[in-house]
């Protein structure tokens, strides 16, 4: 009798802590998906900043992360596998893809093929604006048109006399980068500083990311010594960005901010700063960023974003979406999104639009263009945020590949 007692509560102990963990299991489910470290480390610390914050879901929480190939050109069928495979979990609301390379769009195709209940986020999409946004339900992209504008701005303010823009085809045929070089290029004409273009290999090519930063390493030398020390260089690819800093600090000329802006985005490596202990503390990192920046003879020299773009994007796109699939926020809203993004950013001052297609004139609600202040480090804010951008740059066209 004890015995079949004792078997009787060991069997109703394990229904209720069986019941228990189902009871804590996190109502829904939201997938992250991000580039590696080595391609876009900002935008996956971000994803593992929501794993912390509501779990993963392996152990009952909210959050699944996945992340893409670094060659994600040459294996784009294995990148919209993985993306329309979160669609596979009955429990995911939320699909959340930064940076969304090319074939986001597809798998967006295919999740909402799957489960149009989904609601799918493009973080900094790669895509054509028309294409991304036929499927997505919001794409994020950092203000390519007013960026265009206001970096040539501050570089005018710190007294740059000619522009480097360092890119390679692939990037030139998006209309989002395209257009912003267009833009720059003509800032800089109507504020008498030299554009100059150069190009340099593209990291997904056979070179590989080494073979694309060591380029960078042995031409910014001579491309200093060619344009000056008043020259300002920015480059549209994340691994070009921190041979690029490391460089201009030993000889000379200005970083104004990188394409996706982060105290993160090329600094540690370029000046061998360890931030271990301050991960996810952005303060404080900006704070021993700058002491390195000084350090090295590059004070007024260099410029970020305070916070992380990309971090900023995977976290507030995941918290957008939970948001509106527990009914506190509305797809539609700017309000509603801009506060997810202050959510993680207390302090910074951001600005933004919706997206207007140049060809229609059409504003897209799902497509948001945004930009944070920029810091100068060793220097502060220039208030970019309080520039009004003049109306003529919003309607600049541009040629693909050029």
């Amino acid at each position: 009798m004890k015995k079949t007692a004792v078997l009787l509560f060991a069997a109703l102990f394990a229904i209720l802590a069986c019941t228990a963990a189902t009871a804590a299991d996190a109502p829904f489910h939201i997938g992250i998906v991000t580039g590696t470290v080595s391609q876009s480390e900002d935008d996956l610390r971000g994803a593992e900043l929501m794993l912390q914050k509501y779990g993963d879901v392996s152990n009952g929480g909210m959050i699944k992360h996945l992340t893409y190939p670094d060659n994600f050109m040459s294996e784009m069928e294995t990148t919209i596998s993985q993306i329309a495979g979160l669609a596979d979990d009955p429990k995911m609301k939320v699909i959340v893809v930064n940076q969304a390379i090319p074939g986001t769009a597809e798998a967006f195709r295919r999740v909402k093929e799957k489960r149009k209940d989904i609601l799918c986020f493009a973080g900094e999409a790669h895509e054509d604006p028309n294409v991304i946004t036929s499927v997505a339900d919001m794409a994020i992209n950092a203000d390519f048109v007013s960026r265009g504008y206001l970096i040539i701005n501050t570089a005018k303010k710190l007294g740059c006399k000619t522009f480097v823009h360092i890119s390679f085809p692939r990037h030139m045929s998006y209309e989002t980068l395209g257009r912003r070089r267009a833009i720059m290029e003509q800032a800089c004409k109507d504020m008498g500083i030299k554009f100059v273009f150069e190009t340099a290999p593209d990291p997904t090519s056979d070179v590989g990311v080494a073979g694309a930063q060591q380029f960078i390493l042995e031409k910014t030398p001579a491309w200093v010594n060619k344009y000056g020390k008043n020259t300002a260089f920015f480059c549209t690819n994340d691994a070009h960005t921190e041979p690029l800093l490391k460089q201009i600090a030993k000889y000379g000329g200005y970083f104004i901010e990188a394409d996706l802006p982060s105290p993160l985005m090329g600094y540690p490596g370029a000046f061998g700063i360890d931030l271990t202990k301050e991960a996810g503390n952005w303060p404080v990192i900006l704070k021993k960023v700058e002491k390195s920046v000084s350090d090295a003879g590059a004070k007024g020299r260099m410029g970020t974003w305070a916070y992380s773009y990309g971090y900023t994007n995977s976290a507030a796109l995941a918290e957008f979406g939970k948001r509106i699939t527990e009914g506190k926020a509305k797809l539609n809203s700017k309000k509603d999104l801009l506060s997810c993004y202050a959510e993680y950013t207390p302090g910074a001052k951001w600005n933004g639009q919706y997206y207007t297609d140049l060809g229609t004139g059409v504003t897209k609600k799902n497509m948001m263009l945004i930009y944070q202040d920029t810091y100068i480090l060793g220097k502060g804010y220039m208030k970019a945020t309080d520039v009004k951008v003049p109306e003529k740059y919003q309607k600049i066209k541009f040629s693909a590949g050029k």
